[in-house]
């Protein structure tokens, strides 16, 4: 058997792991934390439990696809709830939006937001159905040379990816109404990017959710990484909690041992790392076993945002807020524009507020909830003092939930919180410059272009994790781990 070992926990490195001990490959995981679920773990405090990472699960086929890969049913494991309507849209003019989980619901709900918009938005599902279908296979293969360009299916879809014009651009050729633009746009922020500087093949993303709808995992997403952990138990898969990598020892250019804290080594045929991609680089490897992503190179690559979190517990439920809430502020793009151009976030800013323990009650007390709200803020570039602003920042998200959505005792119920600030995402989670969700999607860092499913530089290691083909979001992290181990398993058939 062939040993394999994965630096760091998450649903990235499980999915590697779920397919790789089902191939009969002996997997070790080595995690610095008392669990394995890394950044779609959750919190708890007293009866209340919170995701910290992801709380949208679109397109569930990929989640589906890693267990079938392992001889499993998603559903023999977890318990996926729908959601509908999709979210609560609120804009500054007072108009509030309500997505359906169904295209013929959304159309009769765009007709009376936004009247004479939809028969517009039946040609945007036609069209980017089109260019999903085109897509798709193009994301489920890796990128390892420049050659995959001249590929047939490639080919077959560029003149549909609409590679070099703007994700708001693009609805614009749809849509008149700003407001509904920005309903379609908003999604870029699930890769930490502004509508207007995001690739249009991105339409992808609004277009997941419009197709094939919005679930939620009861007890929390986190239950994903906990069910396929159970999956590589059963198959007798090996974790060593609270075990910290020091190094992964590179000898002529070739991945061998990791080096853990207490100065253990430990071999392996293959190194899976599932660490922050430039903080593995910058910590785990030495720069001169790098050629490509030298430390120096590292820093001049484009990084996507971070976000601002505040986690309160509250002793009363609230049935104006849906399980999805987004507050777009007066100037969106003035907004996001700031947090890019910038490096500063605006007094006016807009938020996400998840609301789930309406549809599931194993997340709060009876009568009361957990309430998530996250804002898009600039990453560490900016050198903006969190500690200063955070308590300037709270207090505009209640000012706000009161204007928006008539709750205006939110702050007496309230009894207790946590903010995460962009300074504990680095200090405590190791985000390289507090970029939540790691390299900008850009043109020049997608595909090709973005660090290869299997090391360029250094043998018998691979990578997966948003930082790595496809990029960010759960549906396409199942397929970087795919795509990653499907390399794996191809090499030692080759060898």
């Amino acid at each position: 058997m062939k040993k394999v070992l994965i630096v760091w926990a998450g649903p990235w490195w499980i999915s590697a792991w779920m397919i790789l001990s089902s191939r009969w490959y002996d997997v070790e995981i080595f995690e610095k934390q008392s669990d394995v679920w890394g950044r779609n773990n959750n919190i708890t405090l007293w009866n209340y439990k919170f995701d910290i990472g992801p709380t949208f699960l679109i397109y569930k086929k990929a989640l589906d696809d890693v267990f079938e890969l392992s001889g499993r049913k998603v559903e023999d494991y977890l318990e996926i709830l729908d959601i509908d309507p999709l979210y609560k849209l609120s804009f500054d003019d007072g108009k509030l939006f309500y997505p359906r989980a169904k295209i013929e619901d959304t159309y009769e709900e765009i007709a009376r937001v936004f009247p004479g918009e939809q028969d517009n938005y039946l040609k945007y599902i036609e069209k980017e159905g089109k260019k999903f279908e085109a897509m798709i296979p193009c994301l489920e293969v890796p990128y390892s040379n420049i050659g995959a360009f001249l590929s047939k299916r490639f080919l077959k879809a560029l003149p549909k990816l609409d590679l070099f014009n703007s994700l708001h651009s693009r609805l614009s050729s749809y849509f008149t109404d700003e407001r509904l633009k920005i309903s379609m746009a908003f999604q870029a922020k699930y890769i930490g990017m502004s509508p207007w500087t995001c690739p249009a093949a991105f339409t992808i993303l609004s277009y997941f959710e419009h197709k094939f709808g919005i679930h939620h995992v009861k007890w929390g997403l986190n239950q994903i990484s906990k069910a396929m952990a159970k999956v590589v138990k059963e198959n007798n898969g090996k974790i060593h909690l609270n075990t910290s990598v020091k190094k992964i020892i590179v000898e002529k250019w070739v991945a061998k041992w990791v080096l853990l804290e207490n100065w253990e080594t430990i071999y392996g045929d293959h190194v899976i790392v599932n660490a922050d991609f430039a903080y593995a680089m910058t910590d785990l490897i030495d720069n001169d076993a790098r050629k490509k992503y030298t430390d120096e190179k590292l820093k001049q690559k484009e990084y996507s945002c971070s976000t601002f979190m505040l986690y309160l517990w509250l002793d009363k439920k609230y049935e104006n807020l849906n399980h999805h809430n987004i507050v777009f502020n007066k100037e969106y793009k003035e907004y996001v524009d700031n947090i890019g151009n910038n490096m500063d976030i605006s007094d006016d800013f807009s938020f996400y507020v998840h609301n789930p323990s309406l549809l599931d009650n194993t997340l709060a007390p009876e009568w009361e909830s957990a309430l998530y709200i996250l804002i898009p803020t600039p990453n560490n570039v900016s050198w903006i003092d969190w500690e200063t602003k955070k308590e300037k920042i709270e207090n505009k998200i209640y000012e706000y939930i009161e204007k928006r959505f008539g709750i205006n005792d939110i702050r007496e119920h309230t009894k207790e919180k946590l903010i995460i600030t962009p300074n504990d995402w680095e200090n405590k989670f190791n985000i390289y410059n507090w970029a939540t969700f790691n390299l900008s999607h850009k043109i020049s860092q997608m595909l090709y272009f973005r660090p290869h499913n299997k090391s360029e530089d250094i043998e018998n290691m691979y990578l997966v994790w948003w930082w790595t083909h496809p990029g960010s979001g759960l549906p396409t992290i199942y397929e970087s781990a795919m795509i990653s181990t499907k390399i794996l398993i191809e090499s030692d058939k080759n060898k």
